[in-house]
């Protein structure tokens, strides 16, 4: 007698997805989360990301173990220039680049961040009839994504101030080192902070001030902030100060004769840090999306000094978190000596303890800290 028939269990088709962004960490950090966590839902994925040659893309997506294909950059001129002219061309060109790797995937859906490499990768995406989901980082959108926005299947925000049509606020993707922090914190949150502390050569008992301009640093961050270092260091509390590659001689000069200089550890840059955010009591810095986002998951009080370029997002930014209770907010043409004197000995006194523990958890009350999780959900979703 011959053996039933067994159907084969059925068995879904591996995710693919294409990600468009990079040029900056604002764009390529979220991407490579959002990465991460759909590689950690389904580990046969095919994820391929569309970026530059010359963002921070070109290093971190290959070493985070994932395909990039490289789509030339269209930057649009600001003013009107003979460079104008050449927009259409290297718009097709980079449309044709993103349209052959959206095709050699198959893919089910484009995910895009902004940046150069979004709008060549909607387009794309559009003609073959792909499912488009974006993700806006800051609370003012930048141009491709307000594009992309306009037929993409899902919109997905950081900040609920954003205006996009149709958007869900997931907040922002966590980077993978500030996701295991905020594990490693809410296990041993104190074991945390000293295994940080001796990593920095600190203090794991001294109340820290964070001072950090970024990547770059901020010249008048570090200006300011030196100008008052007197009355910050009479608090007690020792300084952990980032200035940016190239600008800490002068910061240590300012300080080398003081008594105070033990007290105060200049570096230009930091690769880790999650391990500054572990140990810092309040933090001085930018209020890039990134950032303000980081601080507020981690619940870390701030004073947030947006840059005082661009179109204003950096403030529009800090909104929440400032309304909230979580943070200062001063404009970068109103940073003094002065103004710092006033507001941030009465936090990194011993006193002021009480005040930085509310600020911290209205910080952490409009944190969101499964970001990457929320955003795959919607990718899923248009995949489907």
């Amino acid at each position: 007698m011959p053996e039933p028939h067994r159907s084969e269990p059925h068995r879904p088709e591996p995710l693919r997805v294409v990600l468009a962004g990079g040029g900056t960490a604002g764009h390529v950090n979220p991407l490579l989360a959002l990465a991460a966590e759909l590689r950690a839902r389904h580990d046969d994925a095919h994820i391929v990301v569309l970026g530059t040659a010359e963002g921070l893309e070109a290093d971190l997506v290959p070493a985070a173990g994932f395909e990039l294909v490289v789509v030339p950059r269209v930057p649009l001129p600001r003013t009107p220039s003979p460079a104008l002219f050449a927009v259409p061309t290297r718009l097709r060109r980079a449309v044709g680049t993103a349209a052959q790797a959206i095709a050699d995937v198959d893919a089910q859906v484009v995910v895009g961040f902004g940046g150069y490499v979004a709008t060549p990768a909607y387009l794309a995406a559009r003609r073959a009839s792909v499912p488009v989901v974006v993700h806006e980082q800051n609370a003012r959108p930048g141009l491709a994504n307000r594009l992309g926005a306009r037929w993409a299947a899902q919109v997905a925000v950081t900040f609920r101030a954003t205006k996009l049509p149709g958007a869900t606020v997931t907040g922002l993707p966590l980077r993978a080192s500030m996701a295991a922090l905020l594990e490693d914190m809410a296990a041993d949150r104190d074991g945390t902070r000293r295994r940080a502390a001796d990593v920095l050569g600190l203090d794991g008992d001294t109340t820290t001030l964070l001072v950090t301009g970024g990547s770059l640093g901020a010249l008048s961050l570090n200006q300011k902030v030196v100008a008052a270092a007197a009355e910050i260091a009479a608090t007690g509390a020792q300084v952990l100060h980032l200035t940016g590659k190239g600008k800490g001689d002068a910061v240590r000069e300012a300080l080398d004769s003081t008594d105070f200089a033990d007290r105060w550890h200049v570096r230009e840059y930091l690769d880790g840090m999650h391990h500054a955010l572990a140990v810092a009591d309040l933090v001085v810095c930018r209020a890039g999306a990134g950032t303000v986002c980081e601080m507020a998951a981690l619940g870390v009080p701030a004073v947030y000094v947006p840059l005082p370029v661009g179109n204003g997002e950096q403030r529009r930014n800090a909104r929440d978190v400032v309304e909230a209770g979580g943070g200062l907010l001063v404009e970068d043409k109103n940073l003094s000596a002065a103004w710092l004197r006033e507001h941030l000995p009465p936090l990194l006194h011993a006193d002021g303890a009480q005040r930085r523990a509310q600020m911290a958890q209205a910080a952490a009350s409009v944190g969101v800290r499964d970001g990457a999780a929320r955003l795959a959900d919607l990718v899923e979703g248009a995949a489907s």
